[in-house]
């Protein structure tokens, strides 16, 4: 089988699908593991999918282990704060690209990797894929499994365009490391203005800047336009206020930005054939870090699928969308409460969040 994606979803499934028997092959674009992306959580069911796999210490080592969010005004004066709190049960705050990371060197003793490469064709049969490469030879495999996030490739090439499947949720986000230690190492530092949000989150010494700001859809923008990304920002947030001047020179000279939308994927099946997706390519959305827990757990639901009807991909598939769409639905819930906590719209709703900041539950 290839999985298309070497990240969360792509390295979590991949290790599975090994210790079920199977052979995976994992092609990833970029030439390795990004550095880059904001800190996400590993909670419930993926805390003990992680004990499984044997990394459940190489994430406590990773993890940030920041108890607390404050709001600052333009002149730096704290209000609030609200009290995050240790974390709950085994739950794990860790940086994303740690975590990718960390999932991919698990699986890379048995999984094969094809990095700096990607797909461009797939025809498929009722017996296979045949799959065209940008840089390797084509290939032929049993199946094809879409790991490729929410600008995924797979999704483009069999289920449709991407305007015809992800609905942008008029927010976009870029995160910075800053390669300095935060002023506050212990709390995430957060300043507001209407519509928009800068935040410095320490990580273990090296703190990240993360930019939240409404905004309808940017037309014509490349996903991998990094100059064009950074244009944007720096567009965005002009004038001072905080440590905004500080930030946007980090972000001026960065050469591993993250930038993105915030988009829900809405489809109505998961699977085309011997064509399937997993994670954000099947199904994106959330603000509060939780979307790496799905992808994991989303992984390792297809790969026992798939191992309980290893010779009948069709009732693997449906047996997998089954089990994992409900729990995928459920979570995007809370886009719009995270949404008016972190980038309140106005002047009301940044003094409302602010007086209110003491009692909301993390």
């Amino acid at each position: 089988m290839l999985i298309s994606g070497a990240g969360i979803a792509g390295s979590t499934l991949a290790f599975w699908m090994t210790r079920y028997g199977f052979h995976p092959t994992v092609v990833e674009r970029a030439k390795g593991q990004r550095s880059s992306g904001n800190p996400v959580d590993v909670r419930g069911a993926a805390v003990r999918i992680a004990d499984r796999m044997g990394v459940l210490p190489q994430l406590r080592a990773a993890a940030t282990r920041v108890p607390g969010l404050t709001f600052v005004t333009a002149s730096g004066r704290r209000v609030g704060p609200l009290a995050l709190g240790r974390p709950r049960g085994d739950e794990i705050e860790v940086p994303r690209a740690d975590l990718a990371a960390i999932l991919s060197e698990a699986a890379h003793d048995d999984a094969e990797f094809l990095f700096d490469d990607s797909i461009t064709a797939l025809h498929q049969d009722p017996d296979g894929v045949d799959v065209t490469f940008d840089r390797a030879r084509p290939r032929r495999f049993d199946l094809v499994i879409g790991a490729d996030g929410l600008h995924s490739a797979v999704r483009g090439l069999v289920f449709g365009p991407e305007a015809d499947c992800v609905r942008h949720l008029g927010l976009y986000i870029a995160t910075v490391q800053l390669h300095r230690p935060a002023t506050d190492p212990t709390t995430v530092v957060m300043y507001n203005v209407p519509g928009r949000s800068a935040a410095v989150h320490p990580v273990r010494g090296d703190a990240g800047a993360a930019f939240m700001f409404r905004s309808p859809v940017i037309p014509g923008l490349d996903h991998r336009d990094i100059e064009r990304h950074k244009q944007i920002v720096l567009d965005t947030y002009r004038g001072d206020g905080w440590e905004l001047p500080d930030l946007l020179d980090r972000l001026r000279t960065t050469t591993d930005l993250y930038f993105d939308s915030v988009s829900q994927v809405r489809l109505p099946a998961w699977s085309q054939g011997r064509v399937t997706l997993v994670g954000d390519a099947a199904a994106a959305v959330s603000l509060f870090g939780d979307g790496s827990s799905l992808a994991m757990t989303g992984a390792l639901t297809l790969a026992e699928a798939l191992a309980a009807t290893p010779d009948d991909h069709a009732t693997a598939l449906r047996a997998y969308e089954t089990r994992h769409r409900a729990l995928a639905d459920a979570r995007r819930r809370g886009y719009l409460p995270a949404r008016a906590l972190l980038v309140p719209a106005t002047h009301t709703g940044v003094m409302v969040r602010d007086l209110l900041a003491r009692f909301l539950p993390r």
